[in-house]
């Protein structure tokens, strides 16, 4: 092998070299620009609220208050209170006039409507 061709073969090596890795990149470049991806994807649309409800404590009390029945138990007492007022008072009059009597008869006949209500109101459970 004399110089020249030895010369040439390094030169020839060094430009095979040269080409195959500029196809390399190229198909490198290629593949990165021109690769396709199927994905299947699911995705949860339900909307969950997972918060805290800074209202909670207010919603148990009132559940409490509704599952024990305080306000019609305690309108009830009022009225027997305002009942029993009204009787004590029409019974020591001497000579009750209409009007007077009329007053007695709305507030016993508003008794019986309040009864009537607390009696046949009840919590439904759901």
């Amino acid at each position: 092998m004399g110089e020249g061709n030895l010369y040439e073969f390094v030169n020839n090596s060094y430009k095979r070299r040269k080409r195959e890795t500029a196809r390399e990149g190229c198909k490198k470049q290629m593949s990165t620009e021109t690769k396709k991806v199927n994905l299947e994807l699911e995705i949860d649309t339900s909307t969950v609220d997972s918060s805290k409800n800074r209202y909670q404590g207010l919603i148990d009390m009132a559940r409490a208050v509704d599952a024990w029945r305080i306000f019609p138990r305690l309108f009830l007492t009022v009225y027997i209170i305002l009942l029993y007022k009204c009787v004590i008072w029409y019974m020591n009059l001497g000579a009750p006039t209409m009007e007077q009597s009329g007053l007695i008869s709305i507030v016993v006949g508003a008794g019986a409507a309040w009864f009537g209500l607390y009696t046949g109101t009840s919590k439904s459970k759901k």
